[in-house]
């Protein structure tokens, strides 16, 4: 074990240096505009404010809404919903989940002062349209209906028609009831696109997907994915005088794998490209791509590329809009928005209010493993490094109890204690095998514990460390690094996340003291 001292100074410039990154070129943004796994955007301007919501999958609440006055800096302000729906794999219950699914890539519109988000589920097979007045504050109006549309954009036309539009490598045009209920009655889905892969040649791998669709001065435009065989992630752009065709189509960016999303002006008339980049472990983070128009074509980037400047404001960074510290100080039945539950959270097993500047996270199960865990609380990591710190009270812990500091993905490592022979076992687990894993134990008998996680995901390096304290001065390492890896089975980046679960005896519970994230690790 290597023991670490921190000493304030040099933290002070470590933290100073990570900080700085974004705002190396003075007062310009720099790509990319968030260094996090934000996938699947889909924005809209009204007036001067910008809303932009994404994927979560199997996290709740869902379908994040961010804000944002300047294209670069984002604060979660909503959710779409609170739970998708009430299923044995939406709630982790018998034995059963939907790592990877639950609700994937959402639309969001506004019309006719309505805003609109909608997103589709492979888990229930189901399509969802959440409407309100107020995006910020809800109340949401839910609808929802089969079959599950992929990868849909929601679309108002002129005429008064509402559309979706959806499908992979062949793109489809449904019509939809007034009243948004389902697909209207006595019509049926019709292909606009048979094979919007062509654009990018024979050698398909990823078919076209992503569906995104706009209408500028009469002509509509579908921005959609693909990844051609032995290349990358390519946008590309059909565009039609009809919303059902013919549609003609090109390559609009091929560059750095940065692909997937759509358009967005400005009040003062400058248009870009949402998009996003497969970025490792950290997950799939989002891009501004500068846009001009030439003979009614969208052209994407500076010269056919993703550029590192734009002409936007710097970054703030992404605390506390995206991600945040948390004192579990307020006492109150709702979390701060930067909050999500792997899952849906069983409400009866967690309190901000039994005890005054706590989280109380309680067992009312057996469980195998941290993945199998209802109650697990999690933020985004965010990049190029991240860390994060909390403090744990086991005094309630029952025999065979484990609670800890969790990253997670399928590859999972975590730091924490398992409640043995009325004492205390500090380890550190590693799930790379697709078992736990004890990598490394220290006994103790004292029953408040420090405990840290780093992040680096600089050149994709993709490494997690492990430390707890005693004091919460001086950090120890402990196991050993973490192969961060981002893997299809649960296609998220990776969290941070604090979690409690029986392996005997049901009925304990641990008090987290805090939740503190920042950009500065221990190892350099």
């Amino acid at each position: 074990m290597i023991l670490s001292k921190l000493i304030k100074n040099s933290i002070a410039v470590v933290s100073l240096s990570v900080i700085t990154i974004s705002n190396t070129f003075g007062q310009q943004a720099v790509n990319p505009v968030i260094y996090a796994d934000v996938p699947d955007m889909s924005m809209i301007r009204v007036g001067n404010t910008y809303y932009m919501s994404s994927t979560t999958m199997h996290m709740n609440p869902g379908v994040p809404i961010m804000k944002s006055t300047d294209l670069v800096n984002w604060k979660l302000v909503n959710y779409a919903y609170d739970m998708l729906d009430n299923t044995d794999e939406l709630s982790l219950a018998n034995g059963k989940s939907t790592y990877g699914k639950g609700s994937w890539a959402s639309s969001i519109r506004y019309h006719d002062n309505t805003y609109y988000v909608t997103t589709f589920s492979g888990t229930t097979g189901k399509t969802y349209i959440y409407s309100t007045k107020n995006i910020e504050r809800g109340p949401w109006k839910k609808t929802s209906f089969t079959p599950s549309l992929h990868d849909h954009s929601l679309f108002f036309d002129d005429d008064g028609k509402i559309y979706m539009v959806y499908g992979s490598g062949k793109i489809m045009l449904a019509e939809l009831a007034n009243d948004l209920s389902g697909i209207k009655p006595g019509t049926q889905p019709r292909v606009i696109i048979e094979n919007a892969d062509l654009p990018t040649g024979p050698n398909r791998g990823l078919p076209a997907e992503g569906s995104q669709l706009f209408k500028m001065n009469g002509k509509y435009y579908l921005f959609n994915i693909n990844w051609p065989r032995g290349g990358m992630r390519t946008v590309i752009v059909h565009r039609a005088d009809k919303i059902d065709g013919p549609y003609e189509g090109r390559v609009a960016l091929q560059d750095k794998g940065v692909a997937q999303g759509g358009l967005i002006s400005t009040p003062a008339g400058k248009w870009y490209a949402y998009l996003f980049q497969d970025a490792g472990a950290v997950g799939r983070i989002p891009y501004l791509v500068p846009v001009t128009w030439k003979d009614g074509w969208p052209v994407l980037g500076t010269d056919g590329k993703v550029p590192e400047l734009l002409d936007l404001p710097a970054s703030h960074g992404l605390i506390p809009g995206i991600v945040n510290s948390d004192e579990f100080n307020k006492p109150t039945t709702t979390l701060p928005l930067v909050w999500q539950w792997n899952h849906n959270p069983d409400n009866k097993l967690w309190s901000l209010t039994e005890r005054k500047g706590y989280l109380r996270l309680k067992t009312g199960r057996i469980d195998s493993n941290v993945l199998s865990a209802r109650n697990t609380l999690t933020q985004r990591t965010i990049g190029p490094t991240s860390s994060a710190e909390t403090a744990i009270d086991l005094s309630h812990l029952n025999e065979g109890d484990c609670a800890g500091l969790l990253l997670l993905q399928k590859n999972y490592g975590w730091v924490g204690v398992k409640a043995l022979n009325g004492g205390y076992a500090i380890v550190m687990v590693n799930g790379e095998s697709g078992a736990p894993v004890e990598k490394a134990r220290v006994e103790t008998k004292q029953s408040k514990i420090y405990f840290r996680a780093d992040c680096d995901f600089r050149n994709r390096t993709d490494k997690g460390y492990f430390y707890y304290s005693l004091d919460g001065k001086e950090w120890t390492s402990i196991g050993e690094p973490l192969k961060m890896v981002y893997s299809l089975p649960h296609f998220m980046g990776y969290r941070f996340g604090l979690f409690n679960f029986s392996t005997t005896k049901p009925g304990g519970y641990a008090d987290f003291d805090f939740f503190r994230i920042n950009t500065s690790i221990l190892k350099q």
